[in-house]
C-alpha cells in the first residue's frame, strides 16, 4: 500500500499521540505531515513538478497556521532556478585496441548521465585510470602526477584512499573526507578539462548497494544554471559497477585488483588503458524553477535578534523513476518527509514561544537530492550577511523506530557545537555516539554543508542507533535493513508499525539547542582544524 493510503487510525499504538500541552511536540502531528507529504499524490516530491510545488505550498500553509512569519520580505518562498535534463539511460560502445568489443549496457552494467544541461552529451575518447583521482596537497597525495589528462574518459575508484598502518590518519583514517565524494571527482575532472568519467562502484566503499545508483540517476537530472567561470562540464558523468569495470579491462590486458593495489600509494602513476570508449544521448532540457520555504520567528531581544538560527530540512525526493516491483513513485517518506515533519513540529513550538535573544530561520530546502542545490542557493543568497547567522542545525531523515538513549550528531567534532549538544543531553542520560560508518562520508551527503562551506558552524542531526526498549544492535539493523533495500526506492513509504515517539525526542534536542543558542552570549565557532574556520573569520573581518 502506498504511504497517502494509510489511513491515520492504522498507526500503531506506539505511534499514536495521547493528549499533550499546546507547546509539546506530538507524534499525531509528526505523522499527520510524514502522511501527507509521502503520499503518492505529490508523486515523490521532485523539485519544479506539480508534486513539488504542492509540498511547498502545503509547507508554507503550515507556517502560516503555526503563526511563524514569512522570511524573506512578505514571502516564504525563495526562487532557485533549476535546469531539468531528461535524458534516456545510453548503453556504452567499447573499443579495445582499434577493434569493437561490445557494450556496457544501461543500468545493468553502466549508469550514465549529463554532465550539464545540453541537449546532446557524451565522449568519443581514450580511457585512462586514474586510482582515486584526488589531488591532495595537504596529504602529499596526486594522482595525476601532471598527467594531461585532457580529452579524456577517467576512470576512478569510489571514496578515499585507504589510511595505512604508517599512516593511520591518511585522508581522514577510516572517515571519508571532501576527496572521496563523487561530487569532488566530477569536479576534478571537469577542472583538468576531462571528457567524461566513470566511477566504479562497490557497495562497501560507496556506502549504498547499485539499485540506489540506478534509483538516484535514472530519473531527470537536476541542476543549478552553470556558473560561466566554471570549467567547460564533462561530456558524461556515470557509474560502472565493479564486475564490469573489472571486465572491461581484463579485455585490455588490465586487472583491477592489481591496479586498486596500485592506487592506494602515493607512487601511483595514471594509468592509460588502451580502451576507447563512445557514450552520446540527446537530452530534453528544461529552465524551470522550484522554492526553498522559509520562515521566521522572531527573538525578543532587540540586541541579538538580528542574527539568527537557521533549522534546516530538505521537501524533496526523486519524484517518478524506475519502477521497482511494479511502483515507480519514490515517496520519500523517511527520506526526508521524517525531517521536515519534525521541523514543522518544532516551527510550531518556537512560535508559540519566541526565543529570548536571537531570531529563528526554519528553511525547507529544494533539490537536496539533486546535490544539495536548494540549500546551496539558499547559503549563497543569504536574506542576511553570513556573519548574522550564528548556526544551522539540520534534520535529515528524523526516526521513525522509537525513543533513543544516544544521539548522532554529524559534524559534532568541527564545531563547537558538537559541546553544546553534549550538555543539552547529558542530564537526559544520553550520549552523542560517533558515526558507524564515517566512510560514507554523510558529513558531506546533506544540507548543512552547504552552510558550512558558507562559513556558517553547521551539523546534522539524527537519532543513534540504541533503542529503548530494544535489544543491542536493534537499531543499527534497522538502518541496515532501510540502507540495503528501501534507499532511494519506491518502497521508502510510510510504515503501519512506524513509533514516531523518537522523532518527538529528536526534535524536542534540536529545539532545546536552538533556543540555547539564540539566548547565548557567545555564538558557536569553528574548532581550529575545521577546514570552513577560514571562510567564518573573513565574515567576521568584514564586520
Amino acid at each position: 500500500m502506498a504511504a497517502g493510503a494509510l489511513p491515520l487510525d492504522a498507526q500503531s499504538a506506539t505511534a499514536r499521540a495521547t493528549r499533550a500541552p499546546a507547546d509539546s511536540l506530538t507524534t499525531r502531528e509528526i505523522a499527520a505531515h510524514i502522511r501527507f507529504l509521502s503520499s503518492d499524490l505529490l508523486a515523490g516530491r521532485a523539485p519544479a513538478t506539480p508534486g513539488g510545488a504542492l509540498a511547498t505550498e502545503y509547507i508554507a500553509t503550515e507556517l502560516v497556521a503555526a503563526g511563524v512569519q514569512p522570511g524573506l520580505d512578505s514571502s516564504y518562498f525563495q526562487t532557485v532556478p533549476i535546469d531539468v535534463v531528461t535524458t534516456n539511460q545510453s548503453s556504452v560502445h567499447v573499443t579495445v585496441g582499434g577493434k569493437a568489443s561490445g557494450t556496457l549496457n544501461a543500468t545493468d552494467d553502466v549508469v550514465v548521465f549529463p554532465g550539464a544541461a545540453t541537449e546532446r552529451s557524451g565522449a568519443d575518447a581514450d580511457v585512462v585510470f586514474v586510482g582515486y583521482g584526488a589531488a591532495a596537497p595537504e596529504y602529499r597525495w596526486d594522482d595525476f602526477k601532471g598527467v594531461d589528462v585532457k580529452g579524456k574518459i577517467l576512470l576512478v575508484l569510489v571514496n578515499d584512499p585507504p589510511a595505512t598502518r604508517s599512516e593511520p590518519d591518511l585522508f581522514g583514517g577510516r572517515a571519508m573526507t571532501y576527496y572521496g565524494r563523487w561530487t569532488y571527482k566530477f569536479e576534478e575532472a571537469e577542472r583538468r578539462g576531462a571528457a567524461g568519467m566513470l566511477i566504479i562502484h562497490t557497495t562497501e566503499a560507496a556506502g549504498y548497494p547499485w539499485h540506489t545508483v540506478v534509483g538516484s540517476w535514472t530519473t531527470p537530472q537536476r541542476m543549478l544554471p552553470r556558473d560561466p567561470s566554471l570549467p567547460a562540464p564533462l561530456g558524461f558523468r556515470g557509474w560502472i559497477t565493479d564486475s564490469a569495470a573489472t571486465a572491461l579491462l581484463r579485455q585490455a590486458g588490465l586487472d583491477l585488483a592489481a591496479l586498486r593495489t596500485q592506487a592506494a600509494t602515493r607512487d601511483f602513476r595514471p594509468v592509460p588503458t588502451g580502451i576507447t570508449l563512445h557514450v552520446e544521448f540527446a537530452n530534453r532540457v528544461e529552465h524551470l524553477a522550484s522554492r526553498n520555504v522559509v520562515g521566521v520567528v522572531r527573538g525578543t531581544d532587540p540586541r541579538l535578534r538580528n542574527e539568527y538560527v537557521v533549522f534546516s530540512a530538505h521537501w524533496d525526493h526523486l519524484g517518478v523513476g524506475q519502477p521497482v516491483n511494479g511502483d515507480s513513485i519514490y515517496n520519500g517518506a523517511y527520506d526526508n518527509a521524517s525531517g521536515v515533519a519534525t521541523l514543522l513540529a518544532i516551527a510550531r513550538r518556537a512560535a508559540d514561544a519566541p526565543p529570548r535573544g536571537r531570531s529563528m530561520y526554519f528553511v525547507f530546502v529544494t533539490a537536496e537530492e539533486s546535490g544539495l542545490l536548494g540549500s546551496d542557493w539558499f547559503a549563497t543568497h543569504l536574506p542576511v550577511p553570513a556573519r548574522n547567522v550564528v548556526a544551522d542545525l539540520n534534520m535529515d531523515e528524523v526516526t521513525p523506530w522509537g525513543r533513543v538513549r544516544d544521539l548522532r550528531v554529524l559534524g559534532a567534532d568541527k564545531s563547537s557545537l558538537g559541546d553544546i549538544f553534549t550538555r543539552a543531553i547529558q542530564p537526559m542520560g544520553m550520549r552523542i555516539t560517533p558515526d558507524e560508518h564515517p566512510e560514507r562520508g554523510y558529513f558531506y551527503r546533506s544540507d548543512h554543508f552547504s552552510f558550512a562551506k558558507a562559513g556558517i558552524p553547521s551539523v546534522s542531526i539524527n537519532a543513534g542507533t540504541d533503542v529503548v526498549g530494544k535489544p543491542a544492535g536493534w537499531g543499527l539493523q534497522k538502518e541496515e535493513d532501510f540502507t540495503a533495500h528501501d534507499y532511494h526506492q519506491p518502497s521508502d513509504e510510510m510504515q503501519p508499525d512506524w513509533d514516531l515517539r523518537g522523532a518527538v525526542q529528536i526534535g524536542e534536542i534540536v529545539l532545546d539547542v536552538g533556543r540555547r543558542i539564540a539566548a547565548a552570549s557567545s555564538v558557536p565557532t569553528w574548532n581550529d582544524d575545521a577546514e570552513f574556520k577560514a571562510a567564518r573569520e573573513r565574515q567576521r573581518a568584514e564586520q
